[in-house]
């Protein structure tokens, strides 16, 4: 446990430094571009950046919220595209049914298909991977104008969301944070855990 919390703290300073170099707006964008696509979890490093310049914190999120859209874009339309060339490979595709079950998708394709945009807004605030959704879009196909207002909606509410938190009280994010470090990590192994096994079931 001290060696996960030692290297938490550092990957927390890191982060938090980040903030500070020519690049920081740069590097955010890109990685928030990137977890709409392959799964990396992104909003530790906004609330960093939201904790370590409090006055920019909705900057950083309308940064994130676009970012994430044109992510969530570029996964919907390889979700389309490897639908229509090996659809049904890919979904019976043994490696890949380690972190979705061909039932699953089917359901996940039914319930896109019967509710769209709502099912969109609302795995938008699950712990799921976003890249889950976005793929599984272009999968099935949803109607592309619904889909870009129910992403903006769900990630714009997010990520203002964590930046309204921080600006409102930074000061007690902070000094929870610092308290609570290791357990924060743990949660959020947890949650991706459990993530996980909700797309396997």
């Amino acid at each position: 446990m001290g060696y996960m919390q030692a290297h938490a703290r550092r990957l927390y300073s890191w982060a938090g430094s980040l903030v500070y170099t020519s690049h920081a707006h740069i590097a955010l964008g890109c990685l928030f571009y990137i977890e709409a696509i392959i799964f990396c979890p992104a909003e530790p490093i906004l609330i960093l950046y939201c904790l370590e310049r409090r006055e920019n914190s909705y900057w950083y999120a309308s940064i994130a919220t676009i970012a994430s859209v044109f992510g969530g874009i570029t996964s919907y339309c390889l979700g389309y595209f490897l639908w229509s060339t090996m659809g049904n490979q890919i979904i019976h595709n043994s490696l890949l049914n380690y972190l979705i079950s061909p039932q699953t998708f089917t359901y996940a394709c039914q319930q896109f298909k019967a509710h769209e945009a709502w099912s969109l807004l609302a795995l938008g605030f699950t712990p799921i991977p976003f890249k889950a959704a976005t793929l599984s879009a272009g999968f099935c196909k949803l109607s592309l104008i619904p889909f870009l207002i129910a992403t903006l909606i769900a990630r714009g509410a997010r990520f203002f969301g964590c930046a309204y938190v921080v600006k409102r009280w930074g000061q007690q994010v902070k000094e929870y944070i610092d308290r609570y470090l290791t357990i924060l990590v743990v949660c959020m192994i947890i949650v991706i855990a459990l993530a996980y096994f909700f797309m396997r079931s």
